[in-house]
C-alpha cells in the first residue's frame, strides 16, 4: 500500500495518476487502487483535462490530453466566466488554481477582463436579500401595499446624486412628523415588505429648543426601533421663534438601505399608478 497523505498532496497538486506513477516509479495500477482504497475524491473530466493542460509530462512535449484540456479549459472558462458570471477568484477555486493564474490563462489566450462597472453589477445582483416580499395578499394586506405605496409615491425620497459624482445613491427614505403616517409606512415595510428589522434605521430633525432625548424616546415608542439604531440627530438653530411649535414631536426619516427594495417599490408604484389610469371609464 502507498502512503496515503504523499498520495493525496501529489494528487492535490495537479498531478494525474498517471504521472504520479512515473515521477514515484509506481506501478500505475497500484496508484489507481490506493485511490480508491483511500477513498480520495477524484477530479471531474474538466479538471482533469485542465489540470493536463497546464501539467506536462516530465519529457516536457505537449501531450493528446494536454492538448484536448487546452480546448477545454478555454471552454470552462468562457463558460464560468462569462457565462455564469463567476469571478477570476471563483474560477480559480474551481480548478484549484490562483487568481493571477486564472487571469495569466484569460490573457494568453485573448480572453477579456471584464469592467469594473460590470464586475460591480455582478456583485449587485449576488446580493443576498436583506428583505422577504410576502405573497399571495389577502384584500386587507393588498390594501395595505397601496396605502404604503401611495405614501412613499407622496413622501418618500427618490434616487438621490451622490455629491462630486455621477452615481446615485438608491435607499428607501420617508420623512414624516405625522406618528400615524410613520406607523402605516412602518407596518407596510414590515408586513409586506418582510424588511430585516436590524438594518431600520431613524433620522430624526429637530429644533435647537426642544428636547432631543426626549423626542428619541417618543419615536422609539411610535416606531418600536431601538433607540441604538437612530442615527445622530439634526437640530437645527436657526429657527424662527414663532415657529416653536409646528414640529411637536421634530419630523423622523424613515431609512433602509437596500437598493433592489427601493426598486421594487419604485415599480410597484409605477405597475400601480398604469393600471388605475388605464381603467376604461
Amino acid at each position: 500500500m502507498l502512503p496515503k497523505e504523499k498520495l493525496e498532496k501529489l494528487y492535490k497538486s495537479g498531478l494525474s495518476m498517471m504521472q504520479i506513477a512515473e515521477k514515484e516509479k509506481w506501478p500505475y495500477y497500484t496508484v489507481r487502487y490506493c485511490m480508491e482504497r483511500y477513498n480520495i475524491k477524484r477530479r471531474l473530466r474538466d479538471e482533469a483535462c485542465y489540470y493536463g493542460f497546464w501539467t506536462r509530462h516530465n519529457n516536457g512535449k505537449p501531450t493528446l490530453s494536454y492538448k484536448f484540456g487546452k480546448k477545454l479549459a478555454l471552454e470552462k472558462v468562457k463558460d464560468l466566466y462569462y457565462k455564469k458570471g463567476y469571478s477570476a477568484q471563483e474560477t480559480g477555486e474551481f480548478f484549484g488554481k490562483s487568481t493571477s493564474r486564472v487571469y495569466d490563462f484569460m490573457r494568453k489566450h485573448g480572453l477579456k477582463r471584464r469592467l469594473p462597472v460590470e464586475t460591480n453589477n455582478l456583485i449587485y445582483e449576488k446580493q443576498k436579500l436583506s428583505y422577504r416580499l410576502k405573497k399571495n395578499l389577502t384584500r386587507e394586506e393588498e390594501k395595505l401595499k397601496i396605502a404604503g405605496l401611495m405614501l412613499y409615491w407622496a413622501e418618500g425620497a427618490k434616487a438621490q446624486k451622490v455629491l462630486g459624482t455621477n452615481r446615485k445613491r438608491h435607499m428607501i427614505n420617508l420623512a414624516n412628523s405625522d406618528p400615524e403616517m410613520i406607523k402605516l409606512f412602518l407596518k407596510f415595510l414590515r408586513e409586506i415588505c418582510g424588511v430585516d428589522e436590524n438594518r431600520l434605521r431613524v433620522n430624526l430633525y429637530c429644533y435647537a429648543n426642544q428636547n432631543v432625548d426626549s423626542l428619541k424616546r417618543y419615536w422609539h415608542n411610535v416606531t418600536d426601533i431601538p433607540l441604538s439604531q437612530f442615527i445622530k440627530p439634526y437640530i437645527r438653530k436657526d429657527f424662527l421663534p414663532e415657529k416653536k411649535d409646528k414640529m411637536k414631536y421634530g419630523l423622523v426619516h424613515i431609512v433602509y438601505s437596500d437598493k433592489k427594495l427601493f426598486l421594487q417599490i419604485k415599480e410597484w408604484i409605477s405597475q400601480y399608478l398604469n393600471e388605475t389610469i388605464n381603467l376604461p371609464g
